[in-house]
């Protein structure tokens, strides 16, 4: 039996444990990875210490997905290579029912009893040397150096709101506004609806510094609002900020923003409008969002749930890197050895800004 290092979760609030593990195993269906690079949430120290209460069965290697080269492939591989440089897509989908699959986040979490069966096999994520995915879930990059493997783990990242857009079907020239911009998914929001092409991107946020930067770094079509704690003021300031009529609002706030500053920010969209909900309002256990019938029935409210993105969203996203239109050099990176797990968790949680990764290299 080969062995491989790994940090190892092996119970709610205790640190990882870096130690020796058996190497994954090919099957049918199946590849394995080099891991190379692989970010560290900002909030993983709370999936970590049981806070967020994510839906883990211990002991579990951690770690979303990453990036890496090519181990081994099955038989149903008929364009992947040894040797390909990757994008592991830690969105495993069961494969019986292709209508409503079940799904887990390998390394992760999992969704009711269906993603926990799903993670009963492809569980170990990617903090260790290898990791094993679903065939469909290796997304070739093409031609990388070693050390951009350290940037391209900002795909992670920006796939979350690529998801929503695609979900609310993003056209370009549209105006939208993010809900949650000065945070590190809100800004990557801000990112990925101008390079879909979005003509203007209303942000609102309360720390004008942040939202100072994301207009030096995206200009004019960007527009900060100041918000000031007044659902009523705060909504008539955001519309007032676009260029027209918002047609998509993304919300993407945390569970502890106060339901009324969301509720702020969606009811702005034009009638025949549509809103993406990817935040966590009353996931920590506080008060839902509340939005009235009538508005949403009279002006024909688009309302799209959206968790995670469908299959082909890494291949168009990674396309969209390559034509120029998403910079991946936005990100400040700081990498960490696979020993120093620990430390990275740490960094990740007092670093979790706007355009920053932690990412440990195994």
């Amino acid at each position: 039996m080969n062995i491989m290092k790994a940090a190892v979760l092996k119970s709610f609030g205790s640190p990882l444990v870096i130690e020796d593990v058996p190497e994954p195993v090919l099957g049918t269906g199946e590849v394995i990875v080099d891991v190379v690079a692989t970010r560290v949430l900002s909030y993983m120290n709370e999936v970590f210490s049981g806070e967020r209460n994510y839906a883990l069965d211990l002991p579990i290697i951690p770690g979303p997905g990453g990036i890496g080269r090519v181990r081994a492939i099955g038989p149903d591989a008929t364009k992947l290579s040894v040797g390909d440089w990757v994008f592991c897509d830690p969105t495993v989908r069961s494969r019986d029912d292709a209508v409503a699959p079940d799904i887990a986040l390998q390394g992760l979490t999992a969704a009711g009893p269906g993603g926990m069966s799903l993670q009963k096999h492809f569980r170990h994520g990617s903090f260790a040397e290898q990791m094993r995915l679903p065939t469909e879930n290796v997304k070739r990059l093409g031609a990388i150096t070693p050390e951009e493997a350290t940037r391209w783990c900002a795909l992670g990242t920006l796939l979350v709101p690529y998801g929503g857009f695609l979900a609310a079907n993003l056209r370009p020239g549209e105006t939208v506004l993010v809900s949650g911009a000065t945070g590190n998914f809100g800004s990557a929001a801000v990112s990925v609806a101008l390079a879909m092409g979005a003509a203007c991107v209303v942000t609102p946020g309360r720390n004008e510094k942040i939202l100072a930067d994301l207009v030096r770094r995206f200009g004019s079509r960007v527009k900060p609002v100041r918000l000031t704690g007044n659902e009523d003021d705060d909504r008539e300031s955001m519309k007032r900020a676009a260029s027209g009529p918002i047609d998509c609002v993304f919300d993407i706030m945390p569970p502890s923003v106060s339901p009324t500053v969301v509720r702020a920010a969606v009811m702005t969209v034009r009638a025949y409008g549509r809103v993406v909900l990817m935040g966590g309002v009353g996931m920590a256990g506080g008060a839902g969002l509340e939005l009235p019938y009538p508005w949403i029935m009279r002006n024909c409210i688009s309302i799209h749930g959206v968790w995670m993105y469908p299959p082909d969203a890494a291949s168009r996203l990674i396309a969209l890197v390559r034509a120029g239109l998403l910079r991946l050099d936005e990100y400040e990176t700081r990498a960490f050895d696979l020993d120093h797990a620990n430390e990275a968790v740490a960094h990740a949680a007092a670093n979790g800004g706007p355009f920053k990764l932690t990412v440990i290299r195994p």
